[in-house]
């Protein structure tokens, strides 16, 4: 009995010893300037990231800097990340492209699920279904009805394979068998330009980015893809309402991520210290200024929202027949 309670005691001491360096690197944390990696161009990732870099430095002890590295519909970056040392000085802000890559490209050199580590949601970010007004168009019932009678006839450009426009196009051609010809572009940047001027006739543009345009009367907004209308365009309904279906939702996200196995007391630092910028006044009004809706929680939360939705968008993308292109 003696024995056996020594080896236990032995055991007890041995585990908690094995806890003590990660507990001390999570008192410690960051020793050095903090990255946070935007995979895409100018959008409302960089937005958010600079917005929290700015907050985040003072509270953190340590400089928190905004790196871009786009590319390969965010693979570049999220890689990056992915095989970055797990000590959470490292860190990526992404969206969907996280969890629909894998079923868009071929042997991709990570896997989300296994290489990086949910931190915590920043932000939701609703899309808008545009034509240019030169079509004349002026519902979404009208555009899906000449869609399906001439698959060819409508383009729409977005910042890459497996973003929010991207995967809702290809949700809206699954519930209603309209065909749109998706057009990749490196950011929004030239997609707009090329949708302002008619080149590109149709777009499912985020928010954010249509708002100014839509108000100026250079686009048509015939309807958002959320589950709710928007509180910016009140007047524009829901793909649901336009059409009568109801289980149409795409909305877009960004996270905060860490490479795997960076110390869980890391992440619980970094989960508490951006919870705390969702009361912030100013930050709120950075991410609503951008046409996004807070977000926050738990990193449980985050994982579980990116697994259901890699599962859905997965079977989407599957039934589309959509490819990285």
């Amino acid at each position: 009995m003696r024995r056996r309670e020594l080896l236990l005691s032995t055991a007890s001491l041995g585990l908690a010893c094995a806890g003590l360096p990660a507990l001390a690197q999570g008192q410690t944390y960051p020793t050095k300037t903090v990255r946070i990696v935007v995979p895409a161009l100018v959008g409302s990732a960089d937005v958010f990231a600079r917005a929290m870099a700015q907050r985040l430095s003072p509270v953190l002890g340590q400089s928190v800097m905004v790196e871009q590295k786009p590319g390969a519909g965010t693979n570049i970056g999220n890689d990056f990340v992915a095989k970055a040392a797990p000590d959470g000085h490292t860190l990526l802000i992404n969206g969907l492209p996280l969890v629909t890559n894998q079923a868009l490209y071929a042997n991709l050199p990570y896997n989300t699920m296994r290489d990086l580590t949910p931190v915590i949601e920043v932000a939701e970010v609703t899309n808008v279904v545009t034509v240019h007004p030169g079509l004349g168009i002026q519902s979404l019932s009208e555009l899906v009805q000449q869609a399906r009678s001439d698959p060819n006839k409508f383009n729409h450009g977005t910042p890459g394979a497996g973003s929010s426009g991207h995967l809702a196009a290809e949700l809206l051609s699954v519930k209603t068998g309209a065909k749109f010809t998706h057009v990749p572009y490196q950011g929004n940047a030239q997609a707009t330009n090329d949708h302002l001027g008619g080149i590109l006739q149709v777009g499912f543009v985020n928010l954010p980015v249509a708002l100014q345009f839509v108000k100026a009367g250079r686009l048509k907004a015939l309807a958002v893809t959320g589950s709710r209308r928007s509180a910016l365009l009140p007047d524009v309904p829901t793909v649901n309402e336009a059409l009568g279906l109801s289980d149409y939702e795409l909305v877009g996200w960004f996270g905060i991520l860490a490479p795997a196995k960076t110390p869980q007391e890391v992440v619980i630092r970094l989960n508490a210290e951006i919870n705390k910028l969702m009361r912030d006044p100013g930050f709120l009004e950075v991410i609503r200024g951008a046409g996004g809706d807070p977000l926050g929680g738990t990193p449980a939360q985050f994982e579980a929202r990116m697994r259901r939705d890699e599962a859905r968008l997965s079977e989407v993308i599957r039934t589309s027949g959509a490819k990285a292109n």
